[in-house]
């Protein structure tokens, strides 16, 4: 009889630290580690406004499987399918060839997507901010706007291009807009035909203030900062409509503008749904050790997985990396433990802060709940990213500190198509993948 074999679907921070995990706590000749995952890296994806921003270079963000993973089989494909019955799964690769794999025990760690709202014009002209992709074209776009807006001889067109619009006043929307203000004023260096007073990026969320899920004293400071910097902030509405050239809102003001991202949001990964689990919003029903209660070796953890939070009153724990990094090593030690090697544990997690990075010298914090802002903020911010990413540490800070003593680089590559990152076009290629 052959090794009993793990299968992990997805290598978020999910699925990474699950891997991790159990290649630490199993021994060699326990169990066939299997994962499947689309790309070969693990995306640290708190960073990605960095990216966009030009002061991270893309491939620090993402950080190489196969090194870090050694024991484990990487099969690199979109998983279209899952068996309960059969403990199969069918999954496909870049060149449409599928492979069926068997599985011993199941670790759902596939992630989540980004959530679209049935507004007009969103699918067909917002751009998504979820992977490297994404980021990279929207660092070319913002550049290639600057450069359109400062030869256009309408000013009605030069102003539209000169306009970038956030939409979600979230962690990654907050820092999107802080990096993005960046990158312009790098852009308008060296430029006659153009002033830093014509653009403008503006900050779009239904919620009364920037930063709704942190601490007053946390989203106070950063809504400052923005305004300082020239961010219009409108909060208290939403996006009622978007064409190609403007975005209606829903208090009736029309922003004239070319580009529109969309940060409002994530939700599980569709994979969930066509999976015969119980669900609660769209993610798996478990219980405290991660485990399907009608599926014992099943798991599921990190955003397609409602863990119960015992802090809480047992409410799901937020979809958030802090809460999936530590899923994702309970499910390995626990999936190690259905083996026989090791106890099962619960889990039990309390949020230890959060850090919005607004570029430049400021950030807010609130590592153990005491805010911070300015400088401090900023210490805390860049030194919980390189203790939180599993690799490229040193490449980062070299990134950093390369991006405060020397000018931030601005060039366009035009690698990534356009046609590649709107959302309609992302949401009907994970339909595609899907079957």
């Amino acid at each position: 009889m052959g090794k009993p074999r793990v299968l992990v679907v997805g290598t978020g921070f999910a699925g990474y630290h699950c891997l991790r995990t159990l290649e630490r706590v199993l021994p060699a000749d326990a169990a066939e580690l299997v994962a499947v995952n689309p790309t070969d890296y693990m995306l640290y994806v708190p960073l990605l406004p960095e990216v966009a921003g030009g002061s991270l270079d893309p491939r620090r963000v993402a950080v190489p499987l196969r090194p870090k993973l050694p024991r484990t089989r990487l099969v690199q494909a979109h998983v279209t399918g899952i068996d309960l019955a059969a403990r199969t799964c069918t999954a496909v690769d870049v060149e449409g060839r599928e492979q069926v794999l068997e599985w011993d025990r199941l670790v759902l760690t596939a992630g989540s997507v980004t959530r679209l709202l049935s507004i007009p014009g969103v699918a067909e002209h917002a751009f998504g901010f979820k992977s490297v992709a994404e980021a990279v074209f929207l660092r070319d776009h913002v550049l290639r706007q600057v450069e359109l807006a400062e030869q256009a001889s309408d000013p009605a067109e030069r102003a539209a291009r000169a306009t970038f619009v956030v939409v979600g006043a979230g962690y990654t929307g907050t820092e999107l807009v802080a990096q993005g203000m960046q990158l312009t004023r790098s852009a308008l260096r060296g430029r006659s035909g153009l002033s830093e007073s014509e653009v403008k990026w503006v900050l779009v969320d239904m919620a009364p203030r920037v930063l709704p899920g942190l601490d007053e004293r946390l989203s106070g400071p950063a809504a400052r900062v923005l305004r300082s910097r020239g961010v219009d902030l409108r909060l208290g509405t939403s996006v009622e409509e978007v064409t190609a050239e403007c975005a209606k809102l829903t208090d009736g003001s029309r922003i004239p503008t070319r580009t529109l991202v969309w940060c409002v949001g994530v939700q599980p990964d569709p994979l969930v749904k066509s999976i015969a689990l119980s669900t609660v919003k769209g993610r798996v029903v478990v219980d405290p050790t991660l485990a399907v209660p009608t599926h014992p070796h099943v798991f599921a953890a990190g955003d397609v997985a409602a863990v119960p939070d015992v802090f809480n009153d047992g409410k799901p724990t937020p979809m958030t990396a802090q809460h999936a990094q530590r899923q994702g090593k309970l499910a390995g030690r626990n999936v190690a433990a259905s083996l026989g090697h090791g106890p099962v544990g619960t889990y039990r997690h309390r949020d230890l802060g959060f850090v919005v990075d607004l570029a430049g010298a400021q950030a807010v914090a609130n590592p153990l709940h005491i805010p911070l802002t300015g400088l401090p903020a900023k210490a805390v911010a860049r030194g919980y990213h390189l203790l939180a990413m599993p690799g490229n540490r040193l490449r980062v800070a070299v990134d950093w500190l390369t991006d405060l003593l020397a000018r931030r680089q601005v060039v366009q590559f035009g690698l990534v198509p356009e046609a590649g990152v709107r959302l309609g076009d992302v949401e009907k290629a994970a339909v595609a993948d899907r079957g």
